[in-house]
């Protein structure tokens, strides 16, 4: 009874808040109240506490239904079958992070910030760079900061609800945009529109999405498309993009016009067969081009593996800087991060056995390179490790392993990240060793969510999986984030294109190589301990410590954007609308 009272308060005081708006601070210190005492939570009142806190953060009405929530959970289901539970058989919050990271990752290919694995493992906290700690308001993060949480974990449940949250925010977040543009326009948010004025209107949306201009930048953008072809590349394909958008809810209207109302009645839908569209319907439409962005970009990250790959001679997944850059210089312009700026993104190898090179799959998931990027996620390319790990999950589907049945499951699986390279990974030479190492160091089986099997599996799917850097070690940081440096010199091309070191051209053993002397010998883990794995060529014997370690292993890389068009026309055009900086890095 208690329980149900305490529920039916809660319920008649968000309604009281719906109503009186000025009083949701206090309401939500006087909610944080109940928290000082968890050992007088039951794991039931908790939950309610919880759901009730998503729902304030998703606002009045803003309630999830029961079918979504059971499908975020099944989306999820493989991979938390695989991480790391406690007692009570449930994860901590890093774990939490990790798999919510992954879940928008593999879903839409969008990276939501704050929630990268490879933030520094002293964060503590949500902190206050995501969209948590930005929009949802204080009592959802005492709720989860609560000691009763933190000692018994998260729930497959709870995942779900923090996913339907960020998913709602970012959706009521992407409205405010859209209601920016509706007053830009002088459009009212209350009437209808025609096909082309909702076209014209959507078109100025992803323009300011893209390019993060000001209004008048993008009017003028809008009234000049050569001018709009040299600041968005393919801006013809891109509009065409937002048409099918359009059609596609037009032909969803038509194959289902009735609309369900609340008491199980139902109507004929709003506008069903009419030409007419509200702010509802663009705001829809805008939900999906964000969700299906990166599959419609994807033509043109597949176009900048297969450049990098034939540089890739000898399927090491690296390329020569020289190399890299001399490409950039005589056929393509998009390949020219600063060494700098690639060493703070995590795709540069430094180890020294050909000189300096890009690690192409780092360089694909880098944050440089994601074609959208707002305050609070970005659009990247598709991540070609996700299929592989995701395959390797639902094989095991536990937490660890045993290093034999992982070769069996990884032999018979074949990367394939673009239509002609089709290849099974090369398990021979060292790698059947190196799994035996980190399966010895923890007692027998390998940690699927381990920094040192993220590593392996680098080197099983060089071109596939990032190499994950030790956490906290590099940063998803865009260009404008970087600032001016971000972009190589004539002069720095050059110097690097004339120092070539790299020495050989024809394809040689990779075994003689020694390609993988980027092999870090730190693992990273949930759970606090530290093994140190050495590499074969390395002095044998490994070193097993214990120290806190905070955070689960580097991420899979921060995505790719494929900038194509010449720098120079983007640089004259974003100069003479005045766009900000961070527009005109975007697509130089």
């Amino acid at each position: 009874m208690k329980v149900l009272r305490a529920q039916t308060a809660a319920i008649v005081l968000l309604v009281a808040l719906c109503v009186f708006p000025a009083d949701a601070r206090n309401f939500l210190i006087n909610r944080k109240s109940s928290l000082k005492n968890p050992n007088a939570m039951t794991a039931r009142t908790f939950q309610s506490e919880l759901s009730n806190a998503m729902g304030e953060a998703l606002g009045c009405g803003g309630h999830v239904g029961e079918d979504e929530l059971l499908h975020i959970e099944q989306q999820l289901a493989t991979m938390w079958s695989t991480l790391p539970k406690n007692s009570e058989g449930n994860v901590e919050r890093r774990s939490l992070r990790y798999a919510i990271h992954r879940y928008f990752n593999r879903r839409s290919s969008i990276h939501i910030r704050g929630f990268e694995p490879s933030r520094p493992p002293n964060a503590s906290g949500w902190g206050t760079d995501d969209i948590l700690g930005q929009r949802v308001p204080g009592y959802v993060e005492s709720v989860l900061e609560s000691s009763h949480k933190l000692a018994r974990g998260f729930t497959l449940g709870d995942a779900a609800h923090m996913v339907a949250t960020i998913e709602q925010l970012i959706f009521d977040w992407e409205g405010n945009l859209l209601e920016r543009i509706y007053w830009d326009q002088g459009k009212s948010l209350s009437r209808s529109m025609s096909y082309s004025s909702l076209v014209r209107l959507l078109e100025a949306y992803v323009v300011y999405w893209l390019l993060r201009a000001d209004a008048d930048s993008v009017v003028a953008l809008l009234t000049n498309r050569t001018l709009l072809e040299h600041s968005v590349p393919h801006w013809g394909q891109v509009s065409g993009y937002i048409r099918g958008r359009v059609r596609a809810l037009q032909y969803k209207r038509m194959t289902a016009p009735v609309a369900a109302l609340k008491d199980g009645s139902a109507r004929q839908g709003h506008n069903a067969l009419s030409t007419q569209f509200t702010f509802e319907d663009a705001h829809s439409i805008i939900g999906g081009i964000t969700q299906s962005f990166a599959t419609f970009w994807d033509s043109e990250c597949s176009s900048m593996k297969t450049t990098l790959f034939e540089m890739d001679i000898h399927r090491t997944g690296r390329v020569p800087l020289s190399t890299f850059y001399g490409t950039g210089m005589e056929a393509d312009w998009r390949f020219g991060e600063s060494e700098a700026y690639l060493r703070e993104l995590g795709a540069l190898d430094e180890s020294g056995w050909r000189g300096n090179q890009v690690i192409i799959s780092n360089y694909m998931q880098a944050a440089s390179n994601c074609v959208i990027s707002t305050p609070h996620y970005l659009v990247c390319c598709i991540n070609d490790c996700e299929p592989l790990l995701a395959e390797i999950e639902t094989a095991i589907g536990a937490a660890t392993a045993d290093p034999k049945k992982l070769l069996d499951v990884v032999g018979n699986m074949a990367a394939q990240s673009t239509l002609d390279d089709d290849f099974p990974p090369p398990l021979t030479g060292t790698l059947p060793q190196q799994l035996e190492q980190i399966a010895a160091a923890h007692s027998g089986e390998v940690p699927l969510h381990g920094r040192l099997f993220a590593q392996w599996l680098h080197y099983a799917f060089p071109r596939e999986c990032a190499f994950p850097h030790k956490a906290g070690a590099v940063a998803s940081i865009t260009p404008s984030e970087y600032g001016e440096e971000f972009y190589a010199s004539p002069e720095e091309m050059l110097k690097h294109v004339g120092d070539n070191t790299s020495g050989i051209s024809a394809p040689v053993n990779k075994e003689d190589l020694q390609w993988m002397s980027q092999w870090s010998p730190e693992e990273e883990l949930i759970a606090e301990h530290v093994i140190d794995i050495r590499a074969p060529w390395e002095q044998r014997g490994r070193a097993v410590g214990t120290v806190a370690i905070v955070g689960a292993f580097a991420l899979f890389g921060v995505a790719m954007l494929a900038r194509v068009g010449s720098p120079d026309l983007s640089k004259k055009a974003g100069d003479s609308l005045g766009l900000p900086a961070s527009s005109k890095q975007h697509f130089v």
